[in-house]
């Protein structure tokens, strides 16, 4: 008997059946309590329906059992219609959103024929694609996977059946919210938002390097976050507020104290770029949003000569005839010192921190993201003018010479906030202020 036929065979009208009853009686209950609210007065405003942003959307597969059921059938918001594969592995079901999206949420209502592993992957053009979530073990069911995502194309792809059929889905729901279409009339083209964040105070604490041991560091200043101190994890980090604009982000972002003459300095220009810049376009069109609680370190705080560091440079505001360095620079009076150091891009998409705080994340390699760091990210830039100028031999900083310039970065945007952004602002290639718009 073919497999076809043994599949035809299954009890699935009881199912639809057991479906259609369960329908009836949550509309009954809904009824009853809808009554009940009238009858004792406790009708309150009418409450937002969470709507998937997939439903009703254009949706194609790798292939479909047979006509009965076709992939719409798993984004019409009807859970006792279905989609269903042909008999093998690596099936998958892909929606087009309409526009690139920040997406918080996918559920997925499998049918008996599951995918016991399978990946959940995002495109903003349909060809390529990311992996943002890779499940295995699976058992079916009703599962629901929470994202920090953004993408117009979302992709569930069946690497693993649990059973001889092929994988089917009652319903796929996507969740989230779609930007707007199109790039603003007059945007500039460029891949950024950014946060101002004033300096917030000084410790000798590092809670990435040395948790939980104050006093273990060198002098370090502080920018956002006003409660970071050695003591700090994102859930301490999350109840304070800080110095940023937009208020929203909460981040802490610190340095190396600079001293003049042995008397701190601290920065009166602290702004931090989060880019696209540094890969291609197509690669910045995948960009993820940064993960909550990600934590880095850029720069190297022990070098011991401007060779070891190639990542932070020195420069003069307004004086281009000062060529850029990896140590302190003669800055002419009527400017500023400025600082400029990049943080990588690319994350390995699984871990927040790692033991050198360096590890699980990569600079670009020829405009695209390495395989082992495959998850493009924006580009925080850390841009700080001090106010101080001349012979820079009176400079030095907490951690020693110029070139041992580093900063440590704790991210605690709010997701939506974040994801929002990257959506609005570096996949489609616009420049946004503070508060995240063209």
């Amino acid at each position: 008997m073919s497999p076809t036929v043994l599949r035809s065979s299954r009890p699935r009208p009881q199912i639809h059946r057991r479906a259609a009853w369960r329908r009836r009686l949550v509309a009954l209950a809904a009824a009853v309590l809808t009554a009940g609210a009238v009858l004792t007065g406790t009708s309150g405003p009418a409450q937002a329906v969470d709507q998937p942003i997939s439903q009703g959307r254009p949706v194609t597969a790798s292939s479909v059992e047979n006509a009965a059921y076709p992939a719409s059938l798993a984004v019409d918001g009807n859970d006792g219609t279905r989609w269903s594969s042909a008999a093998a592995d690596n099936q998958w079901i892909r929606v087009d959103l309409g526009g690139n999206a920040a997406i918080d949420r996918i559920v997925l209502g499998w049918e008996a024929a599951y995918a016991s592993a399978y990946q959940v992957q995002v495109s903003a053009n349909g060809n390529d694609w990311l992996t943002v979530r890779q499940v295995t073990g699976a058992t079916g069911g009703r599962q629901t996977l929470d994202l920090t995502a953004t993408g117009r194309y979302v992709r569930v792809l069946a690497t693993a059946r649990a059973t001889v059929w092929g994988v089917s889905l009652w319903e796929f729901q996507v969740y989230g919210s779609v930007g707007t279409q199109g790039v603003p009339p007059g945007a500039v083209r460029v891949a950024e938002f950014l946060a101002d964040c004033p300096f917030s105070h000084r410790l000798p604490d590092d809670p990435i390097v040395f948790p939980g041991l104050p006093g273990a560091s060198h002098m370090h200043s502080f920018f956002g976050n006003a409660a970071t101190d050695a003591n700090s994890d994102l859930g301490r980090l999350e109840q304070s507020g800080g110095t940023c604009n937009p208020a929203v982000d909460t981040s802490s972002y610190w340095v190396p104290t600079l001293y003049a003459d042995n008397v701190p300095v601290e920065p009166t220009g602290t702004t931090f770029y989060y880019l696209g810049e540094g890969v291609r376009d197509d690669v910045i069109a995948q960009t993820q949003p940064l993960p909550r609680g990600l934590r880095i370190v850029a720069g190297n705080a022990k070098a011991t000569g401007p060779n070891d560091n190639s990542i932070a440079r020195w420069s003069c505001l307004h004086a281009g005839e000062v060529n850029p360095s990896h140590d302190f620079v003669n800055c002419p009076a009527g400017s500023m010192l400025e600082s400029y150091l990049d943080f990588p891009q690319c994350w390995n998409g699984k871990d927040l921190d790692s033991a050198d705080h360096k590890s699980h994340m990569s600079y670009p390699v020829n405009g695209a993201c390495p395989a082992n760091h495959p998850i493009p990210v924006p580009k925080l830039r850390q841009v700080l003018r001090y106010p101080v100028t001349g012979d820079p031999s009176r400079l030095r900083l907490a951690s020693g010479p110029g070139y041992t310039m580093h900063g440590d970065f704790f991210n605690v945007w709010p997701a939506a906030e974040m994801a929002r952004r990257v959506r609005d602002c570096i996949d489609p290639i616009v420049k946004c202020g503070a508060n995240g718009t063209a």
